[in-house]
């Protein structure tokens, strides 16, 4: 029994085996004393006894039967170790005590294999002793710069990723009109219908550049605490906030060329298991915890910034400021609330004022909740489609600025509006000739005090209301496996006539760097200075441009 029950129990923890038969006839010599000095036993007769009755197969045992608990346990020992010894008749007596002499041969056999295997270790060591002491010196170098790592670490919670943007390119009828320029729709185009013929010829190449460097801190792996830190130069481009053909990568660029300035400072962390909450001084629209669902997969690398707002140009103005969100999701479906107070008006303790020695109407200051918009969204994403309804409201605070703030005047200080809008995407399943689709609509209707300026100033009635609205299709591994194809189509102010086209290719040169060439159309997009006699007209704007991104 004990040897049936050591087949089973060793085949479970096979570096038990040799321990139990070590102790197997201490424990014998109690269960059935037999007299046995040293002297008495015969190590020949034990070899000879093991030697002769060790068994290749389980089948040479005839007494052992496939329905025996012990059955599947024999058998690997067999086959593993070779360390089951039967009786010559050719039986195995599972239900029989084993006398000391047949634990000592079953103990012999077993050491010997243990020898064997030991020997055979020792002379793989041996050949490979030059090998395993340069894997040992690698290890050991190794564990030193580890060391050095950790000794001289920036943080053990935070760490440092960067996104450095460089873009090459022009348009035609370019223009720069900081603060008045209607490349994202604003209250003067409610009036006018088209932009305003203000600001300066702006159709050289420009060279410029956009970093940030993001700080991602996590004090319980699941919570968020980003500072992010952000330069650039393109203030005086025609691809910068205050131009006429603004880039993603541009927009919200604030501050001087070339100076360092912090571009977010907020908080995630999740309450329960289905509820994420973000607070900061300076967080965005789309920041982790603000909003449920991106409805949008386009682009894959972003062009004119007109075409990363899902469809919604006024609905998802990416407001960024002092603020904070809540959002909740459970099986695809999400809800999601936020409010921010405007980075322009939040830090400052007093109200709006004119800027002193000002004569283009510039203002400062207004408080937390002068100008704010507040969002409301109710999404749901499946496998590979999404979608979401959201409406915001937007306060634009109580002047209309037209001064050199470099912001879109839709973003910030538009009046009072309601937005509302719906935005989708839906991706195939595998890359191929069949794009993924994203597109969207937003309505937007203005109230308050500066409508009621703007319609005494025109004379007449004012249109209250607009749309937006973008289709956006992307290729993935388009021609070579990491590029992508980009084509987009809409309009982000419907009151202001500009529909626009852009079309993009992405080289994906490494995991890090791309390079992607661009084109782009918008109708009525800048002003032809030279025309009317030197006063100008409204004209089509045709660009392109060069960008190239590091991420690190």
């Amino acid at each position: 029994m004990w040897l049936a029950h050591c087949a089973y129990s060793c085949e479970e923890h096979p570096m038990k085996l040799f321990q139990q038969l070590l102790v197997a006839p201490a424990a014998l010599g109690l269960l059935a004393p037999v007299a046995a000095t040293a002297a008495e036993l015969n190590l020949d007769g034990v070899n000879k006894y093991a030697a002769e009755e060790q068994v290749t197969s389980i089948s040479q045992f005839s007494d052992v039967k496939p329905t025996d608990w012990a059955y599947q346990a024999l058998s690997n020992l067999i086959e593993r170790y070779g360390c089951v010894a039967g009786y010559p008749d050719g039986t195995y007596k599972g239900g029989r005590a084993m006398t000391r002499f047949e634990a000592a041969a079953l103990l012999n056999a077993c050491l010997d294999r243990v020898t064997e295997v030991t020997d055979e270790l020792k002379k793989l060591m041996a050949e490979f002793e030059k090998e395993l002491a340069i894997l040992k010196g690698r290890v050991d170098g190794l564990e030193a710069k580890v060391g050095e790592l950790e000794a001289n670490q920036f943080s053990t919670t935070t760490k440092l990723k960067g996104i450095a943007t460089m873009t090459l390119g022009g348009a035609t009828n370019g223009v720069v009109a900081p603060i008045t320029n209607l490349a994202a729709g604003s209250a003067a185009g409610i009036v006018t219908g088209l932009p305003a013929l203000a600001g300066f010829a702006a159709e050289e190449v420009a060279f410029n550049y956009d970093i940030k460097l993001m700080l991602d801190t996590s004090f319980t792996g699941k919570d968020l605490l980003r500072t992010t830190l952000r330069a650039g130069n393109f203030g005086g481009s025609v691809f910068g906030p205050a131009g006429s053909a603004l880039l993603e990568p541009a927009f919200q660029q604030d501050g001087k060329a070339d100076e360092v300035y912090v571009d977010r400072l907020f908080y995630n962390f999740p309450i329960g298991e289905n509820f994420s909450a973000t607070v900061g001084a300076k967080v965005r629209q789309d920041d982790p915890g603000m909003l449920g669902l991106w409805p949008s997969t386009y682009p894959a690398d972003s062009i004119l910034d007109r075409f990363t707002t899902a469809g919604g140009n006024f609905l998802y103005n990416l407001n960024l400021g002092a603020g904070a969100g809540i959002t909740y999701k459970k099986n695809g479906w999400s809800f999601s609330a936020n409010y921010i107070s405007s980075e322009y008006s939040a830090p400052y303790s007093y109200g709006l004022i004119d800027i002193p020695g000002s004569t283009d109407g510039s203002i400062l200051g207004g408080g937390f909740g002068e100008a704010f918009s507040s969002t409301a969204q109710l999404g749901y994403a499946g496998e590979n489609w999404g979608v979401a309804l959201a409406y915001t409201y937007t306060d634009g605070g109580a002047k209309l600025p037209l001064g050199s703030l470099s912001v879109p005047l839709a973003v910030y200080f538009t009046p009072e509006t309601n937005n509302l809008g719906l935005s989708g995407y839906w991706s195939p399943k595998e890359s191929g000739w069949i794009p993924s689709i994203s597109a969207g609509f937003g309505y937007a209707d203005f109230s308050g005090d500066i409508i009621t300026a703007l319609s005494t100033l025109s004379g007449g009635a004012v249109d209250t209301s607009t749309y937006s609205w973008m289709v956006g299709l992307t290729w993935a591994d388009a021609f070579m496996k990491g590029n992508a194809l980009g084509f987009a189509i809409g309009e982000a102010d419907t009151n202001v006539n500009q529909l626009a086209v852009e079309l993009f290719y992405k080289f994906q040169v490494t995991d890090n760097i791309s390079v992607t060439p661009a084109i782009f159309w918008i109708q009525n997009g800048g002003v032809d200075f030279a025309a009317n006699e030197g006063l100008g007209r409204i004209d089509d704007s045709f660009g392109a441009v060069l960008k190239t991104t590091f991420k690190f």
